[in-house]
């Protein structure tokens, strides 16, 4: 996968329309929202930098939360603005409009080697929709396109697939490092190649989990995503949350239990050695786990145990209990075999990790990952909150917050943002 890179010539003097990911969080203080996590402002630091030092005007466009096609105060782009020119030091604007004669003089009055920072794209329901109209008016406004937001890039909206219509487009730093990463993940792995997949629900890892088993020497399974396939194993889950039927987007009904039994049907006869004779299933799940009647018990004599291992075939009772973590077995049976890890990918937190009762799985997972000389790679924001939170998200080879974005990459799919960018596309 090779990308289109700007050079001076590109962009020297240039009006470069920039698609950057700038959805952070944001934190309300004193009247005021402050940006409270600049993890993705960083990353956009090498190519904007690159950018004003060749003297390029920059133009940046980017969205924040779901606003639903209204300007909300909440979801306004000036704190990100005023956050980059105080903590980054750019000389940049921000203009509070999206399309419009405000943009226009804006830009007009832009000198080389300045930025802009245009409001909100939702603000415009045009975005989310793809609007040509919408996607020619904001190539308008620049000479060059850069899409900087690979997180965003599974998306089919107007910034992203549009606007590369009308002008030269390239590929900005951040976003050719991001999906070499992930496609060395699946191109060349160091072995073994083990993926560690949890989180709570398995409809958005459906393509990477299909196209990940087939890929790596061993996928670790937990969170409620390892309840599908419990479930479809015909394992006693109780009131376990899991995702039975949804309505997809060409309005088909789509039943995720059936869909696990079809990845472990796939996988069934594959086996790792274990310590060199232990035969083990190449789709691993929790052997035991910690259930609770409720995900936010404080009490410790609420939870229990249970073990998965025997005597645990499905049947009809009322027994409110929810499995919230992996066991201290699956715990140990996880790290051993991460420990002997060439390459790890991770997404997706073993449990309930906000509860200090549940939080036990992932923590375990966390350390174990980095305590190997692999290649670690850490995705997806629930994830890196969870690293974080258990002190081990610097000790990752790589982090990436792309999230949805990501899982479709590792599906195997080429994701729509980065078609335009790619060289003899």
């Amino acid at each position: 996968m090779e990308f289109q890179t700007p050079n001076r010539a590109a962009i020297n003097n240039k009006r470069v329309i920039v698609r950057v990911d700038f959805n952070v969080p944001l934190e309300e203080y004193r009247g005021k929202w402050l940006v409270k996590d600049d993890r993705r402002l960083r990353d956009t630091r090498r190519t904007i930098s690159y950018l004003l030092d060749h003297r390029a005007k920059v133009i940046l466009i980017a969205h924040l939360g779901r606003p639903k096609g209204k300007p909300i105060q909440k979801f306004s782009l000036k704190p990100i603005a005023e956050y980059l020119k105080n903590q980054f030091h750019w000389p940049i604007k921000f203009v509070p409009s999206t399309i419009g004669e405000e943009v226009t003089t804006a830009i007009q009055a832009m000198e080389p080697g300045t930025a802009i920072l245009l409001e909100n794209l939702r603000f415009q329901t045009e975005e989310k929709d793809n609007n040509s109209l919408f996607a020619k008016t904001l190539a308008g406004y620049g000479d060059v396109y850069i899409n900087e937001a690979f997180s965003a890039s599974h998306r089919e909206h107007a910034s992203i697939v549009g606007i590369p219509k009308y002008l030269p487009s390239f590929a900005g730093f951040s976003l050719q490092n991001e999906a070499q990463t992930l496609a060395d993940l699946m191109d060349k792995p160091k072995r073994p190649f083990i993926v560690v997949l949890g989180g709570a629900k398995i409809s958005d890892k459906v393509g990477a989990i299909k196209h990940l088993a087939k890929l790596a020497d061993i996928v670790l399974v937990g969170g409620a995503t390892a309840n599908n396939f419990l479930k479809a194993e015909g394992f006693e889950i109780y009131r376990s949350f899991v995702e039975e039927k949804v309505n997809a987007k060409k309005g088909e009904v789509q039943d995720y239990t059936k869909l696990a039994a079809q990845i472990i049907s796939q996988h069934k006869t594959e086996r790792i050695l274990k310590d060199g004779y232990l035969p083990l299933p190449k789709l691993l799940y929790p052997i035991d786990v910690v259930a609770a009647p409720s995900l936010d018990t404080e009490l410790k004599r609420q939870t229990q145990i249970i073990d998965l291992s025997h005597d645990m075939k499905d049947k009809e009772e009322n027994i409110q209990l929810l499995y919230l973590d992996i066991g201290p077995n699956t715990q140990k049976l996880y790290a051993e075999i991460i420990a002997g890890a060439g390459t790890v990918f991770w997404n997706g937190p073993m449990g309930v990790w906000e509860n200090p009762l549940f939080a036990a799985g992932t923590r375990a997972i966390g350390k174990a990952i980095v305590n190997t000389k692999a290649k670690t790679v850490l995705g997806g924001g629930d994830t890196i909150a969870a690293a974080h939170h258990f002190q081990v998200e610097k000790k990752f080879k790589y982090v990436s917050a792309a999230g949805g974005a990501a899982l479709e990459f590792l599906s195997g799919q080429i994701l729509p943002g980065l078609k335009p960018l790619l060289i003899g596309k």
